[in-house]
């Protein structure tokens, strides 16, 4: 797949610096997958949320960080909408941003 908008993970990790490792290890499959359906998404990630409007949360370093990521399948892209701890995933919508 191909990632879009990685500065704002990296922006994410460097306020972060615990979060560097686990949204690395993140990326770097994401990158590695050929998901088509959000099957194949969930399939990687159990605990992955579909929040609507092709959206996914994924819970990442134990649900301690929840990126939102806009899911362009069928053009093999993928959007960071959003990265947070979990208490800033819970102050928006998900489903908007």
């Amino acid at each position: 797949m191909h990632v879009i908008k990685k500065k704002t993970l990296q922006d994410f990790w460097t306020r972060h610096p615990p979060a560097e490792l686990p949204l690395r290890a993140w990326l770097k499959d994401a990158e590695r997958a050929e998901w088509r359906t959000m099957h194949d998404i969930k399939a990687y990630a159990r605990s992955a949320d579909m929040v609507g409007d092709n959206r996914v949360a994924f819970n990442i370093g134990g649900n301690k960080f929840r990126p939102v990521v806009l899911c362009l399948l069928t053009k093999g892209r993928l959007y960071i909408r959003f990265v947070g701890t979990h208490a800033a995933y819970d102050r928006i919508d998900a489903r908007k941003i």
